[in-house]
């Protein structure tokens, strides 16, 4: 059997990942100051903007699930990349905020096909005993996307140059998808798909997916409230914290990559659970500038481990010909719980203060022991090994 990880499809997959989130990444310093500047839109018409994308990538997301079942992975990566382009080299013309708000729901479009594409491919070429590994770096990607698109869109702009920026990131979206037409089709063809009612969320992805919501929604409080509390406890901003967070995710992510694979999905899944809250709870406890580094450290930890140990529970319980259907629903919940956390800690912290922030963003993360608990593998889909190997 072939247990080959880093194939051509890997890294085409991979390529057509980084390339995106270039892309993405990019838009997020250049955007609100194209938004303030040129279309001259108030502090609302900014975060309007930025938005502007999430509703179609969230909704979108299952039913692009379900189209990769039915019509192949490929497709979805090829034509992600290919509509979040176009819509990007459109901000060129556009003048107004309801243009660019129409162009980032079609690049909305575009993200929910290439975010499920991709998953599911790797998820599909990847060997059994080494997922969670795949999955790991698979996430580097979109962190590597993400991390280097803000630098790379800064370093354009400094003229002023937005049509530049624009163009620039919609080219990487077109390296995107040049390196998806090298990808084979990886939807099994000898397995039938159920093509009659399906339920907007797929089965296996229900009970990861509400754990993923819970963590998210803490990590939207951090993401949100870190600089504001970073301030308040007397730092200059919190700058060094979200890099220190970053560097121990990647570095896990990729030292770390075969941790899910080695102690099993399930189990992975509840220690990262239990550290993100514990890291939660030292920053809020603390509540000191070293409190805060060291409850970063290890909610980065949970963090790292959290998204490809759950990925694996989802894929375990899910037949191959309805894996992207799962993926689909599972990665949608990302979005829901960072929306969710954003919101409801937003009241918190005008409520209580900060420092209430982590102390709920702890307890929200905790209770997701509960249901990770209780996921077993699906009848007929998987073993018990499958979703909770011993170490």
């Amino acid at each position: 059997m072939d247990d080959r990880l880093f194939t051509r499809p890997f890294a085409y997959t991979w390529v057509a990942t980084f390339g995106s989130l270039l892309a993405l990444g990019m838009l997020l310093p250049v955007l609100p100051v194209y938004a303030r500047g040129p279309l001259d839109v108030g502090n609302l018409g900014v975060g309007i903007a930025v938005a502007a994308g999430s509703p179609t990538a969230l909704l979108l997301q299952p039913i692009a699930g379900r189209l990769g079942d039915r019509r192949g992975r490929r497709p979805l990566v090829v034509v992600g990349c290919l509509v979040l382009a176009l819509s990007i080299a459109l901000y060129v013309p556009a003048s107004s905020l309801v243009a660019i708000v129409a162009l980032r729901l079609v690049g909305g479009v575009g993200e929910a096909l290439l975010f499920v594409g991709t998953a599911t491919v790797v998820n599909d070429i990847a060997p059994p005993a080494r997922r969670g590994e795949a999955v790991s770096l698979y996430s580097l990607a979109v962190w590597g996307g993400l991390a280097a698109g803000p630098v790379l869109g800064e370093l354009v702009l400094r003229d002023d140059s937005f049509d530049t920026v624009w163009l620039v990131a919609a080219g990487a979206a077109v390296v995107a998808a040049l390196a998806a037409l090298r990808l084979p089709e990886t939807r099994p063809a000898d397995q039938p798909v159920h093509v009659g009612r399906q339920p907007y969320v797929h089965p296996a992805a229900l009970a990861p997916g509400l754990v993923l919501v819970l963590s998210m929604i803490g990590f939207a409080g951090m993401a949100a409230f870190a600089p504001l509390y970073a301030r308040e406890l007397g730092l200059s901003g919190a700058g060094p914290v979200f890099a220190l967070n970053a560097v121990i995710v990647i570095a896990i992510r990729s030292v770390g990559r075969r941790i899910p694979d080695r102690f099993g999905p399930r189990r992975t899944a509840t220690v990262a659970m239990a550290l993100a809250a514990t890291g939660f709870a030292v920053i809020a406890i603390a509540d000191s500038p070293a409190g805060l580094y060291a409850g970063t450290a290890v909610l980065g930890c949970g963090q790292a481990l959290v998204f490809p140990a759950l990925m694996m529970v989802v894929v375990a319980r899910a037949p191959a010909a309805q894996r992207s259907s799962a993926v689909g629903s599972f990665t949608a919940a990302a979005d829901v719980g960072y929306a969710i956390g954003a919101i409801s800690l937003g009241a918190v912290a005008g409520a209580a203060g900060y420092r209430a922030v982590f102390v709920v963003a702890a307890l929200v993360v905790a209770a997701g022991l509960a249901p990770l608990a209780r996921v077993r593998p699906a009848p007929g889909v998987a073993t018990p090994a499958a979703v909770d190997a011993p170490p």
